[in-house]
């Protein structure tokens, strides 16, 4: 049967497998379980599904955070992370359809983030993956930074 190559599923909360959608191919299952690494902080478990010179992509307009543009290798994306719950008192990730095509996952999704203050507001996100060897080589986070910047300095 051929199969086509662009695909589409929504995201089960817990990254379990939908009784009414087809089963998640291996890119889509390794960027599921990023999603799982970062939702329990396990570090070393998000870092086993990144390539060793991962690019770690951001808004170039967080930059006056600490937190936009490329970050390089397992060190940039540990310091980008770390860099985080210094200017956010937390954020949580909810992925809501995947995309493939190819070594390509683009993850629609939506995310609740919080001030230091304590105020929180739901953003949009697209995620775009890039896989080679089977870990991740490209992560891009694409997004409105208008709220977020307000959120940081609020």
């Amino acid at each position: 049967m051929n199969r086509d190559p662009l695909r589409t599923t929504p995201a089960a909360a817990d990254g379990a497998t939908h009784p009414h959608r087809p089963e998640a191919s291996p890119n889509a299952e390794l960027i599921r379980s990023a999603y799982r690494a970062f939702h329990t902080r396990d570090l070393p478990a998000l870092l086993g599904t990144l390539a060793p010179d991962v690019r770690w992509v951001h808004p170039d307009s967080m930059s006056a955070y600490g937190l936009g543009g490329v970050k390089h290798g397992h060190a940039g994306v540990r310091e980008f992370l770390a860099r985080v719950p210094r200017v956010l008192g937390g954020m949580r990730l909810e992925p809501q359809e995947f995309v493939e095509c190819g070594d390509r996952v683009v993850v629609f999704g939506e995310r609740d983030v919080t001030s230091l203050s304590g105020r929180t507001e739901r953003l949009k996100f697209v995620h775009s993956w890039t896989l080679s060897d089977g870990r991740v080589a490209v992560m891009e986070d694409v997004f409105d930074t208008a709220l977020l910047h307000e959120l940081i300095e609020g």
